[in-house]
């Protein structure tokens, strides 16, 4: 069975901005795509302007891992399709949050922190180097990544402390940054990976394509969705494992479903 995969974008700078469009012709989101298609993954994109920003609930559902870029219009994001996309991550689905998607409010929302940064956009370089050469997302790599022009994100970055920190970027003008993280959230694997600023083709670099390609399948859960993750149900007293007795006031006894 393929990864189904399904690559989020605002699809707003390329649309407004020469420059961007000149890098990305098609959208950033069609430019992840290409690099993620073919093998293993099946592909396709959504973009913010679609109905429920091409993400209904039926094709969450059928959506394996889910990819977002977004800059200039977090806040036009709908509140409802923010829940949507929560619960499938708390389900199983794999999210990976690109670079200003720090900022987004599915981000923040899985966080449950400010998610704020120090940030600069001078072109500067950007070397992003790998702490965790054994871990799945790193295959593939040498010990650092060249990004020529980059926008500079720096310390410090709120966010919970991660499970794991795979990548740590320098930039040139002396400020490092956390741009590697990987999280958990219910049932559902979450990588944010900080590069790549509109203004420059770093999506069309090899090294962050592999790393990419690696996320996807990382993040990727196999097993059946976890339907009910977010129902807390009663085990009624006769249907406990091993026989108990109740002992002491209960407030969901017959008589008390006032104090609920």
């Amino acid at each position: 069975m393929p990864i189904r995969v399904v690559v989020w974008n605002e699809f707003i700078h390329e649309r407004e901005n020469e420059a961007v469009k000149s890098i990305y012709p098609d959208g950033i989101h069609a430019a992840i795509a290409a690099a993620l298609g073919g093998g293993d993954l099946q592909v396709s994109t959504a973009t913010l302007d679609e109905p429920e920003h091409g993400l209904p609930q039926g094709r969450l559902d059928d959506t394996d891992v889910l990819l977002w870029w977004g800059h200039k219009a977090h806040g036009q994001v709908s509140d409802e399709v923010v829940e949507r996309v929560a619960q499938r991550v708390y389900e199983g689905m794999g999210l990976i949050v690109l670079h200003s998607g720090h900022f987004s409010k599915i981000f923040k929302r899985l966080m449950g922190t400010p998610c704020s940064l120090r940030w600069r956009e001078a072109g500067e370089r950007e070397r992003m180097w790998v702490i965790n050469p054994s871990h799945p997302i790193t295959q593939g790599l040498g010990a650092q990544i060249e990004i020529p022009n980059s926008e500079m994100y720096g310390e410090p970055f709120l966010v919970p402390e991660p499970l794991e920190t795979i990548f740590v970027s320098w930039y040139q003008g002396g400020e490092i940054f956390r741009s590697g993280l990987t999280y958990k959230r219910g049932a559902g694997n979450i990588f944010y990976f900080g590069a790549g600023h509109e203004t420059y083709p770093i999506y069309h670099n090899p090294e962050v394509q592999t790393v990419l390609r690696n996320a996807v399948r990382w993040a990727y859960n196999p097993v059946p969705r976890w339907a009910d993750v977010e129902k807390a149900p009663n085990r009624p007293i006769d249907q406990a494992l091993e026989k108990i007795e109740a002992r002491g006031l209960s407030l969901h006894t017959a008589g008390q479903e006032g104090f609920r």
